[in-house]
């Protein structure tokens, strides 16, 4: 297993912007993902990276505001967030899967702790 640790979440207004981080230790040759959960909903897929770092994948709601980044070098994902919305303020949560990528929650088999996202109206 790879052990990972977000960092980088806080307070925002809408229309601002964020940039996420996780980093892994251990194992580190995985796709990786971000997910996120609100208050009272079910967890959620944001978007994905493969291993090399030169295929990315998002669910629609973030498509043209966040970009999933990786450094292979410093064993760190990234997540840029742009143009944030409040409906985006969730914990949000970096996981390695050992496919090449997925958007699938349960094809991932280590996650961090999260880190908090709170955008303000």
């Amino acid at each position: 297993q790879v052990q990972l640790v977000e960092s980088g979440g806080g307070l925002v207004q809408a229309g601002g912007s964020l940039r996420l981080s996780c980093a892994a230790s251990g194992r580190t040759l995985y796709g990786m993902g971000w997910f996120r959960r609100a208050p009272g909903k079910e967890r959620e897929f944001v978007g994905t990276i493969n291993m090399s770092g030169d295929r990315t994948y998002y669910t629609n709601s973030v498509k043209g505001r966040f970009t999933i980044s990786r450094d292979n070098a410093k064993n760190t994902v990234y997540l840029q967030m742009n143009s944030l919305k409040p409906e985006d303020t969730a914990v949000y949560y970096c996981a390695a899967t050992r496919n090449s990528w997925s958007a699938r929650g349960d094809e991932y088999d280590s996650w961090g702790q999260g880190t908090q996202v709170t955008v303000s109206s």
